[in-house]
């Protein structure tokens, strides 16, 4: 490229700037084709791989639902102890449950309706004509 007086001539300039592109463009080309090749070969390998995986897949499914069934039960266990306990505490303070309060709500309507009944009417005076 350099003459001998140390200067560059325009046409080695032009000649080295389009080696450089030619040689961008061929590394544009293979990595085109190489990419392609290696594409395919990752489709494959994906291919035969994805049974195994989803083999994988499947037994942690299958532990997941088993740990699942078991959170569930011990948390059924646990809600269960909670509410045996709470109760038992609102009893020795003396606080009525639910249902007794239900009962007792039941029990003073019908003790209402039969003081109704045994209540004496009012009598019309009869008029005289």
């Amino acid at each position: 490229m350099a003459k001998k007086n140390g200067k560059v001539s325009p046409n080695d300039l032009k000649d080295s700037a389009n080696k450089v592109w030619l040689a961008g463009l061929g590394a544009l080309a293979s990595v085109g084709e190489e990419g392609g090749k290696l594409f395919d070969q990752l489709v494959k390998k994906g291919e035969s791989f994805e049974p195994k995986v989803m083999s994988q897949v499947e037994k942690a499914k299958d532990k997941f639902e088993v740990a699942k069934g078991k959170a569930e039960k011990a948390w059924t266990k646990l809600e269960g102890s909670i509410d045996d306990r709470v109760t038992a505490a609102i009893h020795r303070i003396g606080v009525p449950t639910r249902d007794e309060i239900k009962e007792l709500s039941k029990r003073v309507a019908e003790l209402t309706s039969k003081v109704e009944e045994l209540r004496p009417r009012p009598t019309r005076a009869r008029s005289t004509r």
